[in-house]
């Protein structure tokens, strides 16, 4: 299991990082969507990618839209974000996220979530 985290706040990355390597998730991170997009295209293949909303460059929606489009509908994606809105919400899984989660979160409420996209079991 490939999880590529991104987010533009180094912290949020590398504590996602610490939960999915609990979980024995192999991770790779990127600070924008356009640097998630060249790791995309430019490795081994990922299972799982968390997506901030609000990131420089290539926000986490266009590269959610831009990475459907290009056909990597096998790729798991959770936004993990502060955009709290139903309506930011709805975009998100209108453009094909998997799940969202809201920042501040948890482990727990991690976990709960990657159970519901089927990455990992309960």
């Amino acid at each position: 299991m490939r999880a590529l985290i991104v987010d533009d706040s180094r912290f949020v990355r590398g504590y996602l990082r610490g939960l999915l390597e609990e979980k024995g998730i192999e991770c790779e991170e990127a600070a924008d969507g356009q640097a998630a997009i060249d790791c995309i295209h430019g490795g081994k293949p990922f299972d799982l990618a968390l997506v901030d909303w609000n990131m420089p460059v290539m926000n986490g929606l266009d590269m959610l839209k831009r990475l459907r489009a290009e056909g990597y509908s096998g790729v798991k994606v959770l936004m993990v974000t502060t955009e709290a809105e139903n309506d930011c919400i709805l975009r998100a899984l209108d453009a094909g996220a998997d799940e969202y989660l809201m920042k501040p979160f948890d482990n727990e409420a991690l976990s709960e979530k990657l159970t519901m996209i089927g990455v990992v079991e309960a």
